[in-house]
């Protein structure tokens, strides 16, 4: 039998390794948010079931991959539509 501090060890390694995966995948977003991307494809390329991605994500980042992916999109929208329009207008906003 397993000592239990070995167990706690094993659990901790485990958890760190799975908010390092799902660290990927939202820097995986955040590279992508203009690529189509579903919650499938982030999960494979996690090595993680749909599912639990999305359970996983949700308890780290408080919001499901999709909500985060529909986020950044607006953001960056945003972003954009307040530069053009501030280019209109003649400013310079660096």
């Amino acid at each position: 039998m397993c000592h239990p501090a070995w167990a706690r060890a094993l659990t901790a390694a485990h958890h760190l390794n799975e908010l390092a995966r799902l660290r990927r995948v939202r820097d995986r977003i955040d590279r992508e948010y203009a690529q189509p991307l579903d919650v499938v494809a982030l999960a494979r390329g996690a090595g993680m079931p749909p599912g639990h991605l999305s359970r996983q994500f949700r308890l780290a980042y408080g919001q499901s991959p999709y909500a985060y992916v529909m986020a950044r999109r607006s953001e960056r929208d945003g972003s954009a539509a307040l530069a053009a329009h501030l280019s209109q207008l003649g400013c310079n906003h660096d």
